[in-house]
């Protein structure tokens, strides 16, 4: 009843916003696609009505709706110094104006350089003034600095914002209390999922066969909640916590204990995909190639009874590719080969996993045709490949250095500094950057879907790009399990 009796397009988009970040929308589905719909036709769609709208409008309408993949050109923005000239650093609604502009330059694309001087300049405007308002909007600037609202784990900001958004003096009641049940169910939805990751980790046994490799599987958990939190998506959720577990597992025995000669023939068993060519490999890849092969077709034969479609080889192919990726790397190493950036990104965005991960999350959702199935490929080889190297870029940003003592392949900061000369800062910025730049693609393809499923697609592909920069901001989280001890304990056994 509230969102149909809203009244401005401008209180329409702040309780859509605070559905957003309270983690309720997807209760809203319909009612707030066509409400963006009808302020996107009245308000955003020709130049002339832009010119009656103030700033803070022109912003948060930006962002909201681009992220719904409407075409809004940076245009809307042309003037934007000239309307904060009169801004004041101490009121509330002005500085909220300054955070609105910034969260929404981070939905910008490649060449938007209104959208790229909107945020150095609101940037620069917030920290400077930060400390002239209060702490209620302080709190909110101070967060979005650390890092932006785009690039955030929804589930993680929901936290967050159940308790900044119980001290605004105009918080809704009604809205606090259903943001509250609803995380408390969707948690409680969590641990029975977790439950069944690790029924499935203990009977598969790696843990005690396979002890030189990592046993993260409840921060694997955290990866899956990380890759979509809906509540509805618990069955991809269970599979993906144990591919999740795999790829850790096998990426130790490509990294850090298999010989090259073991390596190769690991490969190409698992190229083959056939279980009677394990005769020749030692014991411990036996263990690991019998689980993967009948994890695998376990979700395989779930998927087929479910949808009636047989996704088995395009599953296969998801890891033969990762594995193919991992001897590359191994015999880099072996060989004492430093690679270019640009020859280490190619091989790098298939072995950090995400393909391999982002193809089984699509499969978790239900194809109605194998020519779906074809044109889904198609269509999605370049959001893969934007998201993928996200998760790369900033594995390497919060991993390197740890990974470097222990003799591990160089990454992309070792290779950006052998080829430029940079210094090891130098490196990170630029590969910082490189992010940045990639995000702006991947923004232009959810403006450019064609297809409600394919934008679906985009949303998860973006919450893997932001689980990834979440787990590696400081430092190696999936790695160092004390870092990620706390986000453990607040998103899946601490209700609110």
């Amino acid at each position: 009843m509230m969102i149909h009796k809203v009244g401005s397009p401008l209180s329409t988009l702040e309780l859509v916003d605070d559905l957003h970040r309270l983690g309720i929308s997807y209760h809203f589905e319909d009612e707030i696609s066509n409400l963006l719909k009808m302020i996107y036709c009245n308000c955003y769609k020709t130049r002339v009505k832009w010119h009656k709208m103030d700033l803070n409008l022109k912003a948060l309408g930006f962002r909201l709706l681009r992220q719904r993949g409407h075409p809004i050109p940076q245009d809307i923005f042309q003037n934007f110094r000239d309307e904060t000239q009169d801004l004041k650093a101490h009121l509330i609604k002005d500085m909220m104006t300054m955070l609105n502009l910034y969260e929404a330059s981070y939905h910008s694309f490649e060449d938007e350089s209104i959208l790229d001087d909107a945020r150095d300049f609101t940037t620069k405007y917030l920290k400077e003034n930060q400390d002239k308002i209060d702490e209620s909007i302080s709190s909110f600037v101070s967060h979005a600095l650390e890092i932006p609202l785009h690039w955030r784990v929804p589930r993680v900001e929901t936290k967050w914002f159940i308790h900044a958004y119980e001290n605004k003096t105009d918080m809704n009641p009604i809205l606090i209390e259903l943001a509250k049940l609803d995380f408390n169910m969707v948690q409680a939805s969590y641990i029975e999922d977790l439950k069944h990751a690790l029924r499935w980790w203990r009977n598969i046994c790696w843990d005690t066969k396979l002890t030189f490799a990592r046993d993260r599987m409840v921060e694997c958990f955290l990866w899956s909640a990380g890759f979509n939190y809906l509540p509805q998506f618990s069955f991809g959720r269970r599979n993906i916590a144990k591919i999740a577990a795999m790829v850790t597992t096998i990426d130790d025995i490509y990294d850090v204990y298999g010989t090259l000669d073991e390596l190769e023939q690991f490969t190409d068993v698992i190229s083959r995909w056939d279980a009677n060519a394990i005769q020749e490999l030692p014991d411990y890849m036996k263990i690991c190639f019998l689980g993967l092969y009948n994890t695998i077709n376990g979700i395989s034969y779930d998927t087929l009874i479910n949808s009636g479609i047989l996704v088995l080889p395009y599953l296969k192919k998801t890891w033969k590719d990762l594995c193919k990726s991992y001897i590359v790397e191994a015999r880099w190493y072996h060989s004492g080969h430093m690679p270019t950036l640009q020859e280490y990104l190619d091989n790098a965005w298939v072995s950090v996993g995400a393909p391999l991960v982002f193809t089984h999350i699509r499969f978790s959702t239900s194809f109605s045709s194998t020519q779906e199935i074809l044109q889904w490929f198609e269509e999605s080889q370049n959001i893969l490949r934007h998201a993928s190297l996200i998760c790369r870029l900033a594995d390497d940003l919060g991993t390197t250095s740890d990974e470097m003592e222990r003799g591990d392949n160089p990454k992309s900061i070792q290779c950006y500094m052998n080829e430029s000369g940079a210094t090891e800062d130098e490196a990170r910025r630029y590969i910082n950057k490189l992010i940045m730049k990639t995000w702006k693609k991947l923004n232009k393809e959810l403006e450019s879907a064609r297809s409600q499923l394919l934008h679906k697609f985009i949303d998860n592909a973006m919450d893997g790009c932001r689980i990834t920069q979440f787990m590696y901001v400081k430092g190696g989280g999936h790695g160092c399990p004390n870092m990620t001890k706390s986000h453990v304990l607040s998103l899946l056994f601490i209700p609110v």
